[in-house]
This record gives structure tokens, sequence and C-alpha cells, in this order.
């Protein structure tokens, strides 16, 4: 199997009406987070099960697949470099992560963050310094810094929230709703798993945290505590 071939598979499978609704949905406009950005119109369901099809493909050929211009085929390459991470080698494993670090270009939009950023970055960086999540978080690139706060997600799953809450703490004045949001939602995860460690941070912060960071962050708490954090009242 080829990627010559994936990419045929993937174009007969195409649905215009969805790739006009993906336009939209994903922000595609002049001015917009998405802008430019062009779909096929393929549902994620089918991009996975194609993805499992041809996982056998190359690196070389899934890096070339993560340069398309099309939405569906990025996801697609990063669905089989999450497969080829998973049963990777060590060796295997360190070069998937600096391609990924190295083609962040192609990686534009929340869902290719969300769906590859923990299981690559994340997983990679598991025994390691962590200070990379650190320099993503820093960039004038907005999906790198919701790379770098989507990659705890690896951590907060093992129990370990501190790259969570300082990088929350790094982008709490973020500009970006897109980052306020998967802010709001990691912190969210971490309260899931230790109610107390997100409300220290949160009665630190939340008198400046944007609003929709806040209202994610919350979502799951008993409906008179959100109540007194959305009116200042903790």
């Amino acid at each position: 199997m080829s990627i010559s071939q994936l990419s045929k598979n993937l174009r007969e499978l195409a649905d215009p009406a969805i790739a006009h609704h993906s336009q939209r949905f994903f922000k595609t406009g002049p001015g917009e987070y998405g802008e430019g950005d062009k779909f096929l119109g393929i549902r994620v369901p089918i991009l996975r099960e194609q993805a499992r099809k041809f996982k056998q493909i190359s690196l070389q050929e899934t890096r070339q697949l993560l340069k398309s211009t099309y939405h569906e085929e990025r996801l697609c390459a990063l669905f089989l470099l999450v497969e080829k991470y998973s049963r990777g080698s060590t060796i295997e494993r360190e070069d998937i992560y600096r391609l990924y670090l190295a083609h962040t270009r192609y990686i534009n939009n929340w869902d290719l963050v969300d769906s590859s950023a923990p299981k690559i970055v994340g997983a990679y960086l598991e025994d390691k310094n962590r200070q990379p999540l650190y320099q993503l978080a820093a960039s004038l690139n907005l999906w790198e810094r919701r790379i770098a706060i989507m990659s705890t997600l690896h951590f907060i799953r093992q129990r370990q929230f501190d790259e969570t809450l300082a990088l929350s703490a790094l982008l709490i004045n973020d500009e970006e709703d897109l980052i306020h949001k998967a802010v709001g939602w990691m912190l969210r995860e971490v309260g899931n798993r230790d109610g107390k460690v997100e409300r220290v941070f949160l009665k630190a912060h939340y008198l400046t945290m944007p609003r929709t960071m806040l209202r994610y962050a919350i979502e799951k708490f008993p409906q008179v505590e959100r109540k007194k954090y959305l009116k200042s009242e903790i």
C-alpha cells in the first residue's frame, strides 16, 4: 500500500456537502483561525479506518501526507503518526516526535492538535525534561501554544498536574479564545481527578481568567459553586 493509493481512496470518499459544512465549522473565512483551509468532506471515523488500513506506509510518506493542502489528509497523517508512535521502538518514537515538532505549520487547527499532541508530544516527554512545552507556550503561533497545553493531557492521565498548572498560568492572559477553551478544558480534566488541586489553582487565578476559560474549568462543579465563581463570590 502506498500514499498515492491512500490519497486516491480519500478523494473517492470525498463529499462536497460535508466539505462545505466543514469549511464553515472550522472557520476558514478571511481573518478566521482556519483561513484558507481546504476540505475534501470526509468524516473522522472514515479517516481513522483508512489510517488503520494504511498503517504500514513509511514515515517519509506519512510526512508527505502531512504537508497536504487538504485538512482531512493532514488529519489522516496524524492518525498514522499516532499509530506508528504507539507501536514504535524508542528510536522510532523519537523520530516521530521530532518530525511532529518540525512540521507544526501543518498541524494548524484544533482537531489536528487535540487528536495528536497528547499521544505524541505528551507521551514522548513523560519521562523527559518538559522544557519544550514552555517554548511552545511562548510561541507566536496559536497552534503551537495549543499543542503545549493539550500535550499535558497525557500527564494528567498519569495524575501528574504540575505542567498543566504551570502552563495554564503562563497562558492565562492569552488573547485567543481557542487557548482559553483548551486551558479551561485541561483544568477541568485535572479537577476530574483531584478537585482540590484544581480549586487551589482557581482560587489564585479565577478573578483574572478569561470568562470562557473559567466556564470550561468549572463546568463539572455543582451549580451553586459554579454561580459563586461566576459572580466572583469565592
